[in-house]
């Protein structure tokens, strides 16, 4: 006689960057042991495999997780937490008015969400006629650099975001283009321009989640901004 089916309860969210409705269902057992094996993965390649494949069954393989951006992923992992292990978790929040004291605070993981900044641009213009249209990083890009913010890292990254660069009517797709070709185009880029690369990577949308601390020793009160699906399980 075979043995019962255990019914799993299912969920359904909308994704921040596209609001593409995607059903998923809390951890099982075989996620629980990936998830303990992705929490003592040697490097971050590994670690992120781990957690895909975990998102990637939880979402009953509905979504192409290796193209989607890093937010998207990250929203699909808090959520799949909460209905799997609880929607709250305890953090030690560094106090930054001494730098020193470490304050207990429970977050509510639910109420947790993708905050996307007013002045996020992912067209820089470059000159009258020349303009460089960014995409967001995916999990497959995050996990393929090194996790030490090197100059090098920091240009692998960037070269990998760009999507296309127009030049007037002309559209050149990176699928087109070589290496050496791109190498030469953005280190032709003035510090202006290269600034402005930065700042879609500094305002593009990310995890976010405000708390307010009180810091024992010296009785200040301060704000303290978490960000990034990491900051919440540190």
């Amino acid at each position: 006689m075979a043995l019962p089916k255990i019914d799993t309860p299912s969920y359904q969210l909308e994704l921040p960057s596209n609001q593409q409705v995607v059903k998923y269902r809390p951890f099982l057992v075989k996620e629980q042991k990936i998830l303990m094996m992705a929490q003592d993965a040697d490097n971050k390649e590994d670690s992120y495999n781990m957690l895909a494949e975990i998102v990637d069954g939880c979402t009953f393989n509905s979504v192409d997780i290796k193209t989607m951006p890093i937010f998207d992923f990250e929203y699909l992992f808090l959520k799949i937490r909460c209905k799997s292990v609880g929607e709250t978790v305890e953090l030690s929040i560094l106090c930054p008015d001494d730098e020193e004291t470490r304050v207990p605070v429970t977050i509510n993981l639910d109420v947790i969400d993708v905050q996307v900044e007013d002045d996020h641009n992912n067209v820089i213009g470059v000159n009258d006629s020349i303009k460089i249209i960014m995409r967001h990083p995916t999990v497959g890009d995050i996990k393929s650099v090194d996790e030490a913010e090197t100059l090098n890292n920091i240009m692998k990254l960037l070269k990998v975001c760009i999507h296309e660069i127009h030049d007037g009517d002309t559209i050149h797709s990176m699928i087109d283009v070589t290496n050496k070709e791109l190498d030469e185009f953005v280190d032709s880029l003035s510090t202006e321009v290269f600034e402005k690369i930065g700042e879609f990577f500094n305002t593009m949308p990310k995890l976010t989640h405000v708390v307010e601390i009180k810091n024992p020793k010296t009785e200040v009160t301060s704000e303290v901004v978490i960000q990034g699906m990491e900051s919440f399980f540190s």
